[in-house]
């Protein structure tokens, strides 16, 4: 098992290099998005407001070989492999997850993208199939000592997605009024479909695995739009519509602890026995939707050295990161939390490694 640590747009920089490797890591998943939503400081926490993170990039510009190339080296020059991508830009696949009128040329754009990301030598990319993206939560002091961080208060924000936005980005500023049209579970997995079926070949011709994340909340319906993985078995029917060695998880504990049923170890098991977890964002909660709250790494119902046990005797031999984490009460909120969350793992990592 391999200690890495994710990074945004804005963090692709020295300074969250150094940082990053100070902790431990020796891997990153980068977001080549960044989601600002309220509070630039708090990006990796984002809350999903009614007006959107802000605006999606350009529909015609996919991130070029040259590009990735470029940061991969960046990456690797500072001592640091690059793992993985997390998300595409809303502006080149809104059609694809709307079942609109470009999402010919769309995908066609999206396969050029893999093609490049597997040239560029970055085995994994992952994503999350949704219209409303992550939604309906807050920021309280919610972890020990009143660390600030987010979580659910018993209700789902169930306002329509006006036309213009998914993923809680604006694509569109020129849209008509009016809200998305609400469709069925069914509908959405028939979308997904469309897309697997695209994307996989592509991606493994180019070596790389297409990681799948899971709701976030883990509802139902959020926003007036279906969600796809809700409970940890809707994993195995996203597996099994598109078998390939190429179909695989992004794998995170927290989302699938907040889930209604089923277990998390369970989960963990069955999934990393397959060898369908590509990375796994190690984060902790208490509770389970719609009134959970995220929590610092030692402090939630998952017993995490279980989970590491877990993965140790299925051979996992990914990479994890500590997604998001409670601020701390100091100058530097989101650092002292983040250096937290790594120290934890790294030692319970070396704990299990040496069992």
């Amino acid at each position: 098992m391999k200690l890495g640590f994710g990074l945004y747009k804005h963090m692709l920089n020295t300074e969250h290099y150094n940082f990053a490797k100070q902790c431990g890591a020796t891997h990153l998943v980068i977001h080549l998005v960044d989601y600002f939503g309220h509070n630039k400081d708090n990006a990796d926490q984002p809350i999903g407001g009614a007006d959107g993170w802000g605006r999606a990039g350009n529909a015609n510009e996919i991130w070029s070989l040259e590009e990735l190339k470029a940061i991969k080296k960046e990456i690797n020059d500072h001592g640091l492999e690059l793992e993985a991508i997390e998300n595409f830009d809303p502006a080149h696949w809104h059609d694809i997850l709307l079942d609109g009128p470009k999402k010919k040329v769309q995908i066609k754009n999206l396969k050029q993208l893999i093609r490049n990301v597997g040239k560029a030598g970055i085995p994994t990319f992952g994503y999350n199939f949704s219209l409303a993206g992550v939604s309906s939560r807050d920021v309280e002091p919610y972890a020990r000592g009143g660390a600030i961080s987010v979580g659910m208060n018993g209700s789902v924000d169930d306002r329509p997605i006006p036309n213009g936005m998914v993923w809680n980005m604006i694509y569109d500023e020129n849209a008509p009024e009016g809200t998305l049209p609400r469709i069925s579970h069914e509908e959405l997995w028939q979308r997904l479909q469309y897309f697997l079926n695209e994307i996989i070949p592509v991606a493994e011709e180019a070596g790389v695995k297409m990681a799948a994340h899971p709701d976030d909340p883990p509802m139902p319906y959020v926003r007036d739009t279906p969600r796809l993985v809700y409970q940890p078995n809707l994993y195995q029917k996203l597996i099994d519509i598109k078998p390939s060695t190429s179909n695989n998880l992004e794998f995170c504990l927290g989302s699938i602890a907040e889930m209604t049923e089923g277990d998390v170890y369970e989960a963990t098991d069955t999934y990393s026995k397959q060898d369908k977890i590509s990375y796994i964002h190690f984060r902790n909660v208490i509770g389970k939707v719609p009134d959970y709250k995220e929590v610092f790494v030692d402090e939630g119902d998952i017993d995490m050295v279980k989970i590491l046990r877990i993965l140790k005797k299925n051979n996992f031999d990914g990479v994890l990161i500590p997604d998001h984490t409670p601020q701390m009460t100091c100058d530097a909120p989101w650092y002292a939390g983040m250096a937290y969350a790594m120290g934890y793992m790294k030692s319970a990592m070396m704990l299990v490694e040496k069992e």
